[in-house]
């Protein structure tokens, strides 16, 4: 059983930044893969960064190179640090994990998840 819970979201102007952090509870903590997804209401769960167990990483076109994922090991944190922010990069943001699984490579489908948090809103302003 593993558990999540997202912190850290809330609104800035286009271009700045902002750090989201989650903490994750449970068996096998520090080797599930883990990943972050956005949702905008009336739009499907996109996968914007994901973190395999071995540290391998994968991102979603739309955010290479102004976000990154990564994860504290001793404190079982996973973070999301989001530069360079655009409105559209407003939504829900969620964690998740794939409890149960140990894989070397990066997933973005929401599918591949089994665990999720409750979500932190992130809201960017022009």
């Amino acid at each position: 059983q593993v558990q999540v819970a997202e912190s850290g979201g809330g609104s800035v102007l286009a271009g700045g930044s902002l750090k989201l952090s989650c903490g994750v509870a449970g068996n096998l903590r520090t080797l599930v893969p883990l990943a972050w997804f956005r949702q905008v209401p009336g739009k499907e769960r996109e996968g914007i960064a994901a973190l395999a167990t071995y540290g391998a990483t994968d991102y979603a076109d739309s955010v290479k190179g102004r976000f990154t994922i990564w994860k504290l090991k001793v404190e079982n944190i996973l973070y999301l640090q989001m530069d360079s922010l655009k409105p559209e990069d407003s939504g829900m943001y969620y964690c998740a994990a794939r409890a149960g699984t140990i894989d070397a490579l990066p997933n973005l489908s929401p599918s591949a998840y089994n665990t999720w948090g409750l979500g932190t809103q992130v809201t960017v302003s022009s």
